[in-house]
């Protein structure tokens, strides 16, 4: 029954139904809090503390990081037909009108201008798909052969299709860890099969993914891209260009019959913009060879030859312990 209550203030009586309430939720099970504005700084920082978390229970100590066009996808190699994505990071293929023209359509003539110069495109960005997928291999190949407890120079990419796939593509087929940094966005995607399952990650916010690509990072190789490449290239550039990396970075520009026409570089110094010495923070390359030896020479000379007290036993098969693991009573245990 409901209980009576008095009010002696308002001179009347209020019926009160004492039925117990619900549990609140936990704060941090409360979901419309944590996708609220007022969330936002949880959020923030659940995407710096929890990829740490990961990274050092994967004993990952460092990376090489590949940026490049996400748009352009190979199928089968045996098919010989190329497919052009709708936008950066979709599964959606662009419209037909769009795409690069099939081998059928080139030999029949029953095709547009444009389809024509996608095709040529095509091949070429699918050329610069095989030689990402061969470089991830030869780096993965050698760094899985140096000596420590921990992984180095591990191959990362945004996590998506084109280079990025091809990067992660190479290093899975070399036998090591691979990493990628996807990122949520309004159109379908998908992370490519190829990366390591507990290396995979998604991220809401672009600076957290941007910050999770400089800070591991020891070198940097630019493949053929877009907006997206453009702009992490150049972010990067500028932190080596102001000394605001607390390291030396190896930047590798792969393909310089395409990026020679996309930007002029040495105009900028030519012309006073950056200084004459600012071409040097990066070298171009034209074959995995070519720009492996860059990244090699590189890597040995600013970090392999400066690390003179280094572990030399193999990486253990297990993960890395946890905080708590560590710490053990120095961390209060709880149940869950």
């Amino acid at each position: 029954m409901p209980e009576e209550v008095d009010f002696p203030r308002s001179g009347y009586a209020i019926e009160r139904d004492l039925t117990p309430l619900e549990n609140a939720p936990l704060a941090y099970e409360n979901q419309d809090f944590l996708d609220s504005a007022d969330g936002r700084m949880i959020r923030i920082m659940a995407e710096y503390s929890e990829p740490m978390a990961r990274f050092r229970r994967e004993r990952i100590q460092d990376t090489v990081v590949f940026f490049g066009s996400a748009r352009f996808r190979a199928r089968d190699v045996a098919s010989k037909e190329l497919e052009l994505l709708a936008n950066t990071g979709s599964t959606q293929p662009a419209p037909d009108a769009e795409q690069p023209a099939s081998p059928t359509e080139v030999q029949t003539g029953e095709t547009t201008e444009l389809k024509l110069k996608r095709a040529a495109a095509a091949v070429e960005m699918a050329g610069y798909y095989e030689d990402a997928r061969s470089l991830a291999h030869l780096m993965t190949d050698w760094s899985s052969r140096l000596p420590g407890r921990r992984h180095r120079f591990v191959i990362t990419s945004g996590g998506g299709p084109g280079i990025m796939e091809a990067a992660n593509r190479g290093a899975w087929e070399a036998g090591g860890k691979t990493i990628g940094l996807n990122i949520k966005l309004p159109f379908e995607q998908m992370p490519n099969p190829y990366i390591t399952p507990a290396l995979n990650f998604n991220f809401h916010y672009f600076f957290m993914r941007k910050y999770w690509f400089a800070y591991l990072a020891k070198a940097l190789v630019v493949f053929p891209g877009g907006f997206g490449t453009l702009d992490e290239m150049f972010e990067l550039l500028t932190l080596a260009q102001t000394h605001k990396l607390a390291k030396k970075m190896t930047i590798v520009i792969y393909g310089s019959k395409y990026w020679k026409n996309v930007i002029d570089l040495e105009l900028l110094a030519e012309k006073g913009a950056i200084a004459v010495s600012d071409v040097d923070l990066f070298q171009f390359a034209d074959t995995p060879e070519e720009a492996f030896r860059i990244l090699k020479e590189g890597l040995t000379r600013n970090h392999l030859e400066l690390e003179t007290t280094r572990n030399e036993d193999p990486i253990p098969d297990s993960p890395a312990p946890s905080a708590q693991e560590v710490l053990g009573p120095d961390i209060a245990r709880t149940n869950s």
